[in-house]
């Protein structure tokens, strides 16, 4: 936005981000509410973690929470700390096929079929809140966006019925966002 490569934003609904591992838990962050503790304890325990690895806003999350743990990464690589480079659902299916701890975003948790022995682990830490918001890309510097469709789409979704769409989402019961359009 700050490049002028979008025209229109807006925050639209949210989830959150957990810590997901084996339900033996032998770093013991069952029930820790802090998130930069549990990193430690999973680096100090030398267990293993599966990141995403791909830039996306999991992984640069996830790579902020270990930067506030003081745990140096590049010494970890290979050890027990591998990057998958790929999308969250290949890799929740690294850290349940090698029973491994993973930073994941609650949606993608719920939604997700082939846990094995994972489980929500850390919750609730308000450094774990995930804002998503929507932008239209600048069609002056971007003459290919369709403006009209997109601006469409944004006002469906700040809309009261989109708003309400967002709420009704749920997968085994569970609401996966959480609206909060901003105008």
């Amino acid at each position: 936005m700050a490049e002028g490569q979008g025209v229109r934003r807006f925050d639209v609904m949210y989830n959150d981000f957990v810590i997901v591992g084996p339900k033996s838990d032998r770093a013991h962050i069952d029930g820790d509410k802090d998130v930069v503790d549990a990193l430690r304890k999973i680096a100090a325990a030398k267990l293993p973690f599966i990141s995403r690895g791909d830039h996306s806003g999991t992984h640069e999350a996830e790579l902020r929470f270990w930067k506030q743990s003081g745990v140096d990464l590049a010494a970890a690589k290979e050890a027990w700390y591998r990057e998958t480079g790929q999308g969250m659902g290949p890799t929740l299916n690294m850290a349940s096929s090698l029973n491994a701890y993973l930073l994941s975003d609650r949606g993608t948790w719920l939604s997700f079929k082939n846990r094995g022995d994972l489980a929500v682990l850390t919750e609730g830490d308000k450094r774990l809140f995930n804002q998503y918001g929507v932008m239209l890309v600048n069609p002056e510097k971007h003459p290919a966006v369709a403006a009209k469709e997109g601006n469409a789409f944004i006002d469906w979704l700040i809309s009261p019925k989109g708003q309400e769409t967002i709420a009704a989402f749920k997968v085994g019961g569970e609401q996966l966002f959480f609206p909060n359009a901003s105008h």
